[in-house]
């Protein structure tokens, strides 16, 4: 059951980030629904950043095994990427929390389409969601990508 919905200038899927980011983007917000309330977000302004846990409402029935990842390669299987049509539509981002206002948390660079139902808030807490030495597997070897990279193209 959704939480709130995200109210955001990215309209249509092309055009809108591939991740979440602290670029240039429009500025977006999370209205949160009356059954949810403002106690449950108590606390959390002062964090820089909320993963956000979302319905990917248009995406279509179906999803590949196999996609071709943004910056070319091969085709890969579909859970080592991060492509958004998937077996369970659900979105992670982990956004960049301007400020909290009641029922509305406002964001820059979140990577989601207005309208999207959101499902959860957490905060982001750096000692245990980030391992940057962590291994990224083919990304590694691909380069991964590059930030001017981010925007999906038409």
């Amino acid at each position: 059951r959704p939480i709130g919905v995200v109210r955001s200038a990215y309209k249509e899927r092309f055009g809108v980030p591939r991740q979440a980011h602290d670029g240039d983007g429009p500025p977006s917000t999370i209205e949160l629904f009356a059954h949810i309330g403002p106690e449950p977000i108590e606390d959390l302004d002062g964090f820089e950043r909320v993963w956000v846990l979302a319905w990917m409402h248009l995406n279509g029935p179906g999803w590949p095994k196999r996609v071709k990842p943004p910056r070319g390669g091969p085709k890969r299987g579909l859970l080592s990427t991060r492509a958004p049509h998937r077996p369970n539509p659900i979105a992670l981002s982990a956004a960049r929390l301007v400020r909290v206002e009641g029922t509305t948390l406002h964001f820059c660079g979140l990577d989601l389409l207005d309208g999207t139902p959101v499902l959860d808030l957490k905060p982001y807490v750096p000692y245990a969601d980030a391992f940057p030495d962590a291994k990224a597997g083919w990304v590694d070897v691909a380069g991964g990508e590059h930030p001017d990279e981010l925007v999906r193209k038409p």
